[in-house]
């Protein structure tokens, strides 16, 4: 098809048709003159061509430039048309170049579209794009890039405009959408008129962003606000030039305030909860000119209806916490910006005074309010430091590592609390459960509750994370060196009523040769298992881990390794696994890392595990999980049969014993004594005989004295068959000789009746005898050879019985 372009000359207007950067030339344009490349059309030229492919879209723009002059001539205000009519569908690019006086002012008013401001390098969605660019003298200030279908209704300029419209080839356009107005001189680079309409957020930036806005240069905003709606200021990227003269600002007007006009630095929370309409100028300074810097803005204006509760406060009183901060924030801060759809909530410290993120700091009393529908996209995130550089300040205090209550009370969910501890290299950290005890949350048993705690050791050489713990567990006790870092961090909406009985505590201890020592006390009911400190990374070189196994007096554990090696090939030293009982001769268990770990075992008292690292090769780490239970000690069957046995075999001979003794003293005479001739006794004249003097020796002791000698009177039979005499013994107080003596004779009669009227007078015992004596039953007829004996050896009592016998 053939396209025919006809410009009046009165139009200034200019019609290019090139091709597009970087192409080859595979269409070109026919005329009757020939092949091109490029068409130029200028004013008053009439010219006939066509294209040599069937789709010179994917080749070729257009460009139409009309100038306009207003400072030599009147200017054609009112609605911008697109001209000329008929041009090939291109994509193609409108410029309107405005020459204006400085003393006067233009206006670009839009169409009921409106227009929304991008970033450089963002896109239209319909591609349809407006750019603005204000001319003074020679200076070209970038006003910005603009996408229809937004709230910027009119822009003011002061002196010229270069104002762009970019059309894609496919969407046909018979307007502009905006119209040129003659205004008086609004004594600034521009005015940008923005109108708000429903709950809405917008984004705008200063001129020539994301380069620097123009020395000294004074720039507004106008927002247009309903007055049932309320809106605040938000800066997201600034950054500011080094002045000589004067200070960059910024400067609000707002309907009602006292003090207008309000001024604030970019570093400044800007205003929040506007009532009305209100302007915001931007002012700049007077630079530097060697290090000029750049001064540059780019901020959000939110809409929204005022809230319910937008006049309830609530007390956080920290003047009497020390070291604390209290962070209230959206869900996702710092790292999640929220979209700018998205419904905003902001934390106000006073009624406008608001932001995303409000900071508290210990030491005063807040009353804060929130501006927001749903409190549960907010959350709260605290930090408080404890330091300890003199362990005799410090050692015997106890920290409870708990949340404040003025921060659980707030309508806001917890989502971290951070517990930053500092101590110097001699000076090591104990954190405590005592009552419910932290659990390991390991990948066999995880943490399911609405909180943790993650734990974090911290030196100047390595950070060891020694991992993540939940309440409800084994773990009495952990000791740490250096810095610790302990986060509490929530994951539902349960942690308040679950934290109720919050227990962990912390204090400073004296160093300790390891980097970390758990206490553990495991939980009978189920298995307990434990893993190395920084699990994700491996166990850090040279570095000691020990657990302390606290084992029930009555009750057995059972210690075993999740894996067969530690799985590390050492570059220096080595890698060592210790186990040992903590009792008197335990064997102490090692294994290194070239060797099978320990099979499960029983341990019977309490006992310690070690892990040491070495410097591992490349791509090798130390990860170690071992487990522990309980069960009670359990009594070998054989010894309980072989104690059962032995209390049977013992009490048939108890009743054996009680048998037999009752018998005899039933069936038998009396017992009496009689001299034992087992006794080795010196005979007279032989001195050699006995090693030791009469002093010395025990042949005066008694071995046995019967019960019927002692008791013999007890012992009369009713018939009166057998009268004993009856002697006990008597310790000797008198002189003792070198020798033994001769034993004296007991005279015993047959007959008690017979004695009764013929009883003789028995031989005294001779006092100074107390040679070793035995006791006997008496024999039927020895009664009379021993009186006999007696009677013949009465005389002679240096000669013993026993010679005596044999003589006979």
């Amino acid at each position: 098809a053939s396209f025919t372009i006809s410009l009046h000359k009165a139009d200034n207007t200019t019609v290019t048709i090139k091709l597009k950067p970087g192409l080859p030339s595979s269409c070109l344009i026919l005329m009757k003159n020939g092949f091109m490349s490029v068409l130029k059309i200028k004013p008053g030229d009439n010219v006939t061509f066509t294209f040599t492919c069937s789709t010179p879209e994917k080749y070729f723009i257009t460009e139409i430039q009309k100038n306009i002059d207003c400072v030599s001539g009147p200017c054609p205000f009112g609605d911008v048309h697109l001209y000329p009519p008929g041009l090939p569908r291109l994509n193609r690019t409108y410029i309107w170049d405005v020459k204006a006086s400085t003393k006067a002012g233009l206006e670009l008013k839009f169409s009921t579209s409106w227009l929304r401001q991008i970033e450089p390098g963002e896109t239209c969605p319909d591609s349809v794009s407006y750019n603005i660019n204000s001319c003074i003298d020679n200076a070209t200030v970038n006003i910005g890039t603009f996408c229809r279908n937004g709230s910027v209704s009119r822009i003011k300029l002061l002196g010229g405009v270069v104002m762009s419209l970019h059309l894609p080839w496919h969407l046909s356009l018979t307007t502009s959408g905006f119209n040129i107005a003659n205004r008086a001189s609004i004594k600034r680079l521009c005015i940008i008129e923005s109108i708000l309409k429903g709950e809405s957020s917008i984004t705008l930036m200063s001129p020539n962003y994301p380069l620097g806005f123009p020395e000294d240069e004074l720039m507004t905003w106008q927002f247009v606000v309903p007055p049932t709606m309320r809106a605040s200021v938000f800066f997201h990227n600034y950054s500011l030039s080094n002045c000589e003269r004067k200070e960059e600002r910024v400067e609000y007007y707002i309907p009602g305030s006292p003090s207008n006009p309000e001024v604030f630095k970019l570093s400044d929370s800007q205003p929040a909860n506007i009532a009305g309409s209100f302007n915001m100028s931007l002012q700049g300074c007077d630079q530097d000119a060697q290090n000029p810097g750049i001064l540059r803005l780019l901020f959000q204006v939110v809409l929204q209806h005022p809230q319910v509760d937008e006049n309830v406060t609530h007390l956080v009183d920290l003047s009497k916490e020390k070291n604390v901060t209290v962070t209230i924030h959206s869900e996702g801060w710092p790292s999640h910006i929220p979209l700018m759809s998205e419904p905003i909530c902001l934390i106000c410290k006073d009624p406008r005074t608001c932001d995303r993120a409000l900071t508290l700091t210990s030491g005063a009393l807040y009353r804060i309010s929130f501006l927001c529908k749903d409190l549960s996209r907010l959350r709260i995130t605290a930090e408080k430091g404890i330091g300890c550089m003199d362990i005799r300040w410090c050692q015997r205090k106890v920290y409870s590592l708990s949340v404040p209550k003025v921060i659980t009370r707030l309508p806001i969910r917890l989502h971290k609390f951070i517990w930053k501890i500092l101590a110097t290299d001699m000076i090591n950290v104990e954190i405590t459960s005592p009552s419910l005890k932290l659990h390991q949350d390991v990948q066999e048993q995880r943490c399911n509750m609405s909180y943790s705690y993650s734990i974090v050791s911290a030196t100047p050489e390595t950070e060891l994370n020694v991992g993540a713990f939940c309440p409800g567990g084994s773990i009495e006790k952990i000791q740490m060196r250096n810095n610790i870092t302990i986060s509490l961090k929530t994951f539902g909406k349960g942690f308040i009523n679950e934290s109720v009985p919050q227990d962990l505590k912390m204090s400073f201890v004296p160093h300790i040769k390891d980097e970390c020592i758990f206490t553990v006390s495991p939980n009978p009911k189920t298995k307990v298992y434990l893993r190395t400190p920084n699990w994700r990374y491996g166990l850090p070189p040279s570095v000691s881990i020990s657990w302390f196994i606290v084992v029930p007096s009555k009750q057995t554990a059972r210690l075993g390794f999740s894996g067969d090696r530690m799985g590390i090939a050492c570059e220096t030293g080595r890698a060592f696994v210790n186990i040992k009982e903590e009792t008197l001769g335990a064997e102490e268990i090692v294994r290194r890392e070239d060797e099978l770990l320990p099979q499960p075992r029983n341990m019977l008292h309490n006992f310690w595990v070690n892990v040491s690292n070495c410097r591992p090769v490349d791509k090798t780490q130390l990860t170690l999980q071992f487990w522990v239970t309980l069960a009670d000690k359990q009594i070998d069957l054989g010894i309980i049969l072989a104690v059962v046995a032995g209390a049977v075999v013992l009490t048939a001979i108890g009743l054996a014993v009680c048998c037999v003794k009752k018998k005899k003293k039933k069936t038998q005479n009396p017992m009496v004594g009689v001299y034992n001739a087992n006794v080795n006794t010196q005979m007279p004249g032989k001195k050699g005989l006995f090693g030791k003097g009469r002093q010395n020796n025990d042949s005066h002791v008694y071995a046995v004295i019967d019960d019927a000698v002692v008791y013999g009177h007890l012992l009369k039979e009713f018939n009166g068959s057998v009268s004993p005499e009856v002697d006990v013994y008597r310790p000797f107080d008198g002189p003792i000789g070198s020798l033994p003596p001769s034993p004296p004779p007991f005279s015993f009669r047959k007959d008690t009746k017979r004695s009764s009227n013929t009883e003789e007078e028995p031989l005294p015992l001779t006092d100074t005898d107390q040679d070793t004596y035995t006791f006997a039953h008496q024999k039927s007829g020895q009664s009379e050879d021993n009186g006999d004996a007696n009677k013949k050896n009465k005389g002679d009592t240096s000669v013993p019985l026993l010679e005596n016998k044999e003589q006979e």
